[in-house]
């Protein structure tokens, strides 16, 4: 299949400068790689599902570690976390050392690419995680070489689960807004959110798509489209994707239906 390229609006050094500002300005705090964690917890629950007691994991671009001490809290698991921000790793290690004794044991951090995984075996973990990290790659062809490159690393049986934002996605509930006279919701342009069949493809025959879950859909319908309407109606201005505001704990505890969230997962088992 021929691939169209396509870019994101900033260069890669452009992405990086954003990110370490982003370390820089939020530390510990989850906004460090999102600004809504009420989301950031719907991922990690949809991730968590899939770790058990045991496991080796490797957390593929961890940013500052919040999911990554999450992955970690089931007895013996293991989990190597790596991402190409020093300063995010600075952070990680920072809230590994904050943690239990047990638990900070079987956790390790340093600074990778997943453009560049040469220093990671092949074949060595039982589950492969990305968390938005293959949108910050600036190219079509850097995310399907990276998207190969990750699931070499996942054993015969294992998983690779990416938890990605879609072009799909964003365009249903973009589309859904049009419907209620709301302007679309843009891609961030350090951003450039993948197809889900590339994705699907990019992994290869050695995988199998067991499923997709659109965690965030209803949480996504609720802020984005439920809130901006009732704020026009009240004429009240406010923060739609505020994450501590209590419309927004309202809507994280929806159950997921439809698949109108940007951000999915998914899960691929490798043969």
């Amino acid at each position: 299949m021929e691939h169209r390229e396509e870019h994101s609006a900033l260069g890669a050094d452009e992405i990086a400068a954003f990110w370490a500002a982003q370390a820089e300005k939020h530390g510990l705090d989850p906004a460090a790689s999102w600004s809504d964690w009420r989301a950031i917890e719907l991922e990690i629950a949809a991730i968590s599902h899939y770790v058990a007691p045991g496991m080796t994991i490797l957390d593929a671009g961890c940013a500052t570690g919040y999911s990554t001490v999450c992955f970690a809290r089931p007895d013996g698991v293991r989990v190597l976390g790596i991402d190409y921000i020093e300063k995010m790793i600075d952070l990680a290690e920072q809230r590994r050392g904050s943690m239990p004794a047990e638990i900070a044991a079987r956790l390790e951090f340093r600074v990778g690419d997943i453009r560049a995984l040469d220093g990671i075996p092949e074949a060595a973990f039982d589950l492969v995680v990305t968390t938005r990290v293959l949108i910050n790659l600036g190219t079509a062809s850097e995310q399907r070489e990276a998207i190969e490159a990750l699931g070499q690393r996942v054993r015969p049986g294992g998983l690779l689960l990416l938890s990605e934002a879609t072009v799909g996605g964003w365009q249903r509930l973009n589309a859904l807004r049009r419907e209620w006279g709301l302007p679309d919701i843009g891609v961030p342009s350090f951003n450039l959110y993948l197809e889900e069949s590339a994705i699907v493809e990019s992994a290869g025959d050695d995988f199998i798509l067991e499923n997709v879950e659109n965690f965030a859909s209803s949480y996504f319908v609720a802020t984005r489209l439920l809130k901006p309407i009732l704020a026009q109606a009240a004429a009240h201005d406010v923060d739609v994707a505020d994450p501590n505001a209590e419309f927004n704990r309202w809507a994280s505890l929806l159950p997921a239906a439809g698949d109108y969230g940007t951000q999915k997962l998914f899960v691929l088992r490798r043969r």
